[in-house]
């Protein structure tokens, strides 16, 4: 089945699509990181680090801000190169951030997720991957069923990059797609075939890392709803247990690198939909739960039971059944966030060696949560996880203060025309129909938003 998009591009308020696809925040925190400041510096952090408590799981998110391709699509901090020195050279630094982060913490940390993000952190050395993993134990406590995920370009994978990742401990793989097209490939700088995808894929499972995440994009340019619909299918063939399906988010002014893709070959707002649903619809029919707005997994994955069991997270990877408040962020970029607030590391990778070479927690900038804070940041969780919330839940957790919110959304479900937001009894749900507009409305509920110079991509 084909779903029609309409090609005109006027805002119509009838046309809930149009209406609701203005430029709003992904969610993975609030505040949003636009909004830190360098009034959270290396000293607020080392005395966060401090208050952990001695038995509090923790995740831990490790940057590696190389490729050995620059894929025009990204919106990733990284960099291109095609020397591995520079490489080298900032893993060294890296394990000092590790050392630095466990002195300050004053005690060995628990740690339940690892995940090593980028950039391309396959493209790292097998000896690299260990001697991370072996620094890491080395300095924090790992649990025996510690779930360990790399994010993998399998153009960067051989056998030895398996035994790397075999040595570091992985269990998880995440894999970028995007999408198989040829044209759409060679548009966005990033060609892949589908057979060394499939490659890669049974390289890790002979190899007994079994549990395997893939992302594709829609909304890509000279991307059809034929050309993901083939993308999909290949992608369901791979069996992965999860799948995250994420809207392109051109966003030319933050990744200058974007500007080499034409504008006039992006599908616009209503195609953009339209290929989402298509997508999601044949997800759904391969046996794939649906989970918030933009992931997919099977049954049986840990994730879908945790969104049957109301534990369903959201963080900087999307959507996660991890538990744990402390995240550790480590590596240029990185940010980390603890029951105070949030921290982000120094961006530019030269900067943030240059910290670390002087022992300095290499601390750019961060937010130190309010009450209010809080109770928003509850009620977006909630929205973008649960598609709705409850006032009792609310109150019971934040007392008077969520009287506020909720006289909010009184408001905005008595003015919304299409019915999309709704009071029904205790709670405030948002539709079936109006899911996949959750991000728009939960931006009603950020006290940030327009404040300051931060801007967005489209919120379809």
């Amino acid at each position: 089945m084909t779903i029609h998009a309409r090609p005109d591009q006027t805002i119509d308020r009838s046309d809930p699509v149009r209406l609701f696809a203005a430029p709003v925040p992904r969610y993975t925190s609030y505040p949003t990181a636009p909004h830190f400041h360098d009034g959270v510096d290396a000293a607020a952090y080392r005395g966060w680090l401090g208050e952990i408590g001695a038995d509090s799981p923790v995740s831990v998110y490790v940057h590696v801000p190389f490729c050995d391709r620059l894929c025009w699509f990204c919106g990733c901090h990284t960099k291109q190169t095609l020397r591995y020195d520079p490489v080298g050279r900032y893993l060294e630094m890296l394990h000092r951030e590790v050392e630095l982060v466990a002195a300050a913490a004053g005690k060995r940390l628990n740690v339940h997720e690892l995940h090593l993000g980028g950039g391309s952190p396959s493209m790292l050395k097998a000896d690299d991957l260990a001697s991370l993993g072996d620094k890491l134990r080395k300095h924090f406590d790992f649990a025996d069923d510690a779930r360990i995920s790399v994010e993998i370009d399998p153009n960067d994978v051989t056998a030895k990059t398996i035994q790397g990742f075999k040595a570091l401990g992985m269990n998880r793989a995440s894999i970028g797609v995007q999408d198989f097209d040829r044209q759409v490939q060679e548009t966005i700088n990033r060609i892949q075939t589908f057979e060394d995808t499939k490659r890669v894929v049974e390289m890790l499972r002979d190899v007994g890392i079994s549990s395997i995440n893939v992302d594709a994009l829609y909304g890509l340019p000279h991307q059809s709803q034929g050309s993901l619909e083939k993308t999909i299918a290949q992608v369901i063939s791979l069996e992965p247990d999860r799948i995250a399906l994420f809207g392109y988010a051109h966003v030319p002014w933050m990744k200058t690198h974007q500007r080499m893709i034409d504008e006039a070959s992006l599908p616009d707002i209503g195609e953009r939909y339209a290929q989402a649903r298509l997508a999601e619809e044949r997800l759904k029919e391969a046996g794939y739960v649906a989970i918030g707005i933009d992931h997919f997994a099977r049954p049986g994955d840990s994730l879908a039971q945790a969104e049957q069991q109301g534990r369903l997270r959201r963080n900087f990877q999307g959507y996660t059944d991890d538990p744990c408040e402390v995240l550790i962020g480590l590596g240029a970029s990185s940010i980390g966030r603890l029951p105070q607030g949030y921290v982000q590391n120094i961006t530019a990778t030269g900067n943030y060696m240059a910290a670390v070479a002087k022992g300095e927690l290499p601390v750019a900038k961060g937010v130190e949560l309010t009450d209010d804070d809080r109770l928003r940041a509850r009620v977006i969780e909630m929205l973008m996880c649960e598609f709705g919330f409850s006032s009792a839940r609310l109150r019971e957790e934040f007392g008077e203060a969520a009287e506020a919110v909720i006289m909010e959304a009184e408001a905005r479900a008595a003015s919304d025309a299409h019915g999309f937001f709704r009071s029904e009894g205790d709670r405030f749900v948002i539709a079936e129909e109006g899911r996949p507009f959750a991000r728009t409305m939960a931006s009603w509920f950020d006290a940030y938003l327009g404040k300051g110079k931060a801007r967005h991509s489209s919120g379809v």
